[in-house]
């Protein structure tokens, strides 16, 4: 029995996302994060983690800016544009990070001024930080209970194994 009271939803499984925006793997694991929040909706809290890659140099910045999407209210549709324009943020860099902003309807005048003045660099500082001590080494990397499952290699059966963990923590919480 749960010690949620029934009008209130038990706590949603939560399912770090260690991303990098300038990653084309990220871009294909879209495919299984948009699969996930289909079949499991608010039961599952789908939280990106930034993880920017030194040989990527636009990466620091866009993970910046993710933060002042999120900021704005619309921080999983801005990452998915981003990764959807790889090849424009490789060759346009912060342009192209701004214009994408505009695209959405955000502040694009302020997402300039948070890359100049760096506020959100704490976070995505924090979120390397950790990323790096808990063995994140590429991305994608999910990371559910405790268990890091690493798609940088490899994406094949990476959903499935996911899947199982949350379908074993919902069915745990459930009895």
């Amino acid at each position: 029995m749960s010690d949620s009271p029934p009008d209130h939803p038990a706590r949603p499984v939560v399912l770090d996302v260690w991303c990098e925006l300038q990653c084309p793997d990220c871009g294909t694991a879209l495919d299984d994060v948009r699969a996930l929040r289909a079949r499991y909706g608010d039961r599952v809290e789908l939280r990106l983690r930034h993880f920017p890659l030194e040989k990527h140099k636009h990466s620091f910045a866009a993970a910046q800016a993710a933060e002042e999407a999120f900021e704005q209210g619309s921080g999983w549709p801005y990452v998915e544009a981003v990764l959807a324009g790889v090849q424009e943020l490789d060759r346009r860099g912060e342009p192209f990070l701004v214009d994408t902003a505009r695209q959405l309807g955000l502040d694009a005048e302020e997402f300039d001024t948070a890359l100049i003045d760096g506020r959100h660099i704490l976070i995505v500082d924090a979120d390397q930080a950790e990323g790096k001590a808990i063995g994140v080494t590429g991305t994608p990397t999910y990371v559910i209970d405790g268990e890091r499952l690493d798609g940088g290699k490899s994406q094949e059966g990476l959903r499935e194994r996911v899947e199982a963990i949350i379908d074993r923590l919902l069915a745990a919480e459930g009895s």
